[in-house]
């Protein structure tokens, strides 16, 4: 029984699915983030948005490398033990480099 239940969980964990959106906008580069910020959203986030103004952060749109927005592996835990209530994303923006 205790092996099944196991194998259960074990299972679902792997449902705990990871996700990245990567909108690159000018170039290659950027392999550190300018700005890395976890969005808070609550109920799945159905009807929610945050907004990250990447151009604010590195100072015009001309120095924008790359936009991202991930689900990680903790993200998806997070929810799973909250039941959805609370649903965590990380949004990172990477700037061009001086």
């Amino acid at each position: 029984m205790k092996i099944k239940l196991f194998s259960a969980f074990l299972a679902s964990s792997l449902l705990f699915g990871c996700a990245s959106q990567t909108f690159t906008i000018n170039g290659e580069g950027g392999e550190v983030p300018t700005s890395q910020k976890t969005q808070h959203f609550f109920v799945s986030g159905i009807g929610q948005e945050k907004i990250t103004n990447a151009a604010e952060i590195c100072g015009g749109a001309e120095n924008i490398v790359k936009v991202e927005a991930q689900h990680t592996f903790m993200n998806g835990f997070l929810s799973f033990i909250t039941y959805g209530i609370y649903t965590p994303r990380d949004a990172k923006v990477y700037c061009k480099s001086e």
